[in-house]
């Protein structure tokens, strides 16, 4: 959004998002107004009965022009409400669900480029310049209660939503065991419990949103399977190693070129994701602790 902004600096923009997920967007200047879609409100046969009721509120929030990232079915058919007469709808190729079908403006992007590459030529069709550093603005977070931030930690994210993208409680206490002495601080979502260790501060199922981008923010090194923290991580620190288990870091790793990913046991920068550095082979995960721990101390 930075950049359309720069594109049109007399534009306002608006940014419709999961109410979960606009905590990203606080402070950020380049967006005038943030409309929460309420999407549990929508869940269930009767989900879609209520749309209509909701979309009232958009009445007076008609838009000339709708770009849709997200490319599926509902996030096209919003798209719909929110378009003016005679504005146009934006889109990629590859939305799923016969999202494509609902757009005026449809981006190619069948070529296997990185997510924020695919984003990045959604805007570039409308004739804004996307050469340069991207900024990501994302808000200072907040402090955790009583989490004292004088010992210098390492923040492990190990569990994802994602089908086999996690961590098993046995691996999570493994790296633990092997990064030790150093503290490790295990923050995210998870239905299971990590075994207490005395180098373990445990807050799963504690923290918030800006909470998370505080602890990132300080931490001396992020481990982070591959989700939405991990994305938040590569955003804000270029000190991070992402693993991926089944998914592709080509296109969903972290976008920064120094970053660091573990994939099918090999370790290396994304810069060097296409190379075959033999030194990289064969690295287990016990040897991503001991790394992340170097990194630490680095």
């Amino acid at each position: 959004m930075a950049l359309v902004k720069q594109h049109w600096p007399r534009a306002r923009l608006r940014w419709l998002v999961n109410p979960e997920w606009a905590p990203l967007l606080d402070g950020n200047p380049d967006v005038d107004e943030i409309i929460h879609f309420p999407r549990g409100q929508f869940r269930g046969v009767d989900g879609w009965a209520r749309i209509p009721g909701w979309a009232k509120t958009l009445a007076t929030r008609k838009a000339d022009l709708v770009l849709d990232f997200q490319g599926l079915l509902r996030s096209a058919l919003i798209a719909r409400l929110c378009r003016a007469d005679g504005g146009r709808i934006v889109g990629l190729s590859d939305a799923r669900e016969g999202g494509r079908h609902f757009y005026d403006q449809t981006v190619d992007v069948s070529a296997p480029n990185h997510a924020v590459e695919r984003y990045l030529a959604l805007v570039a069709a409308l004739g804004v310049a996307t050469a340069g550093p991207l900024a990501w603005p994302l808000p200072a977070g907040t402090a955790p209660a009583d989490f004292c931030a004088e010992e210098p930690f390492l923040l492990l994210h190990p569990f994802s939503r994602g089908a086999g993208k996690s961590l098993t409680p046995a691996e999570v206490a493994e790296f633990v065991r092997v990064v030790a002495p150093r503290r490790v601080v295990i923050a995210g979502r998870a239905d299971m419990p990590v075994s207490a260790a005395p180098n373990v501060t445990d807050l799963l199922n504690r923290t918030t949103l800006p909470e998370l981008i505080w602890l990132v923010r300080r931490a001396a090194y992020t481990v982070s399977v591959d989700s939405g923290p991990m994305h938040i991580a590569a955003a804000l620190t270029p000190r991070l190693l992402s693993i991926h288990t089944w998914s592709d870091p080509r296109r969903v790793g972290p976008f920064r070129p120094e970053a660091w990913i573990w994939k099918d046991r090999a370790l290396c920068q994304m810069k060097d994701l296409s190379g075959t550095d033999a030194r990289s082979q064969a690295v287990f995960l016990e040897d991503v602790a001991r790394f992340a721990a170097a990194q630490m101390e680095a």
